[in-house]
């Protein structure tokens, strides 16, 4: 994955955050391979942004992840569910994208075995898609993507028909909490908090049909 560093590179991270849309994550295991289009992320914008770990320059042995090299891993635990977060920015500079969505692409079977959830609830937030892939460790944190068995494709292989920009999730207080950093496939039923009465059950929110999952 040597070309996961371009994809980071020289850009703003809202702007990234949006361009990972359609991407594929990837996670290989011994039990079999698992993958999903990222339909939903978040940015958060390092020592300005009240809202992100880095708020002020806090620089912890628990978010060391955040100021390493862009592409690296950074998991952290929220009322015990596992975040998947991927640095943006060169070292140093403490941005980072949260992943809260995927549309299972391979390997639903498996994800429903580690999560029994009906289809979209298996993988429609960033706690849930962790724990559809059975991760339940900080293993791979300040790891890079494609380093281990985790990776995220360099580029789209689903194209969203529309992209929106709203608020994040759960970001309640300072002045940064309206800010339109979460980025969604419209019409997407994997997307979470999404209405199903604006799904769109025939293409998922993608430019092209197939491997849909119903």
């Amino acid at each position: 994955m040597a070309a996961i560093g371009d994809f980071y590179t020289g850009r703003p991270t809202p702007e990234i955050a949006r361009d990972l849309l359609g991407h594929e994550l990837i996670y290989e295991t011994r039990a079999g391979l698992m993958s999903g289009w990222i339909v939903e992320t978040e940015a958060y914008l390092g020592e300005q942004d009240t809202a992100a770990h880095a708020f002020k320059g806090r620089h912890t042995a628990a978010n060391a992840a955040l100021y390493d090299a862009p592409g690296t891993i950074y998991i952290y635990v929220l009322r015990g569910y596992y975040m998947l977060n991927v640095a943006a920015q060169p070292q140093g500079t403490p941005q980072g994208i949260l992943i809260r969505g995927i549309e299972p692409h391979r390997g639903l079977e498996l994800m429903q075995i580690h999560r029994n959830k009906p289809v979209p609830n298996v993988t429609n937030g960033p706690g849930k898609l962790m724990a559809a892939l059975g991760i339940h460790t900080k293993a791979l944190n300040r790891t890079m993507l494609g380093a281990h068995n985790l990776f995220i494709t360099p580029t789209a292989t689903r194209l969203p028909r529309q992209i929106v920009s709203s608020a994040r999730i759960g970001v309640s207080a300072g002045s940064w909490h309206d800010q339109p950093l979460r980025f969604t496939v419209a019409g997407n039923p994997f997307v979470s908090a999404s209405r199903k009465r604006d799904w769109d059950r025939g293409q998922h929110g993608w430019q092209s049909t197939g491997n849909l999952v119903h």
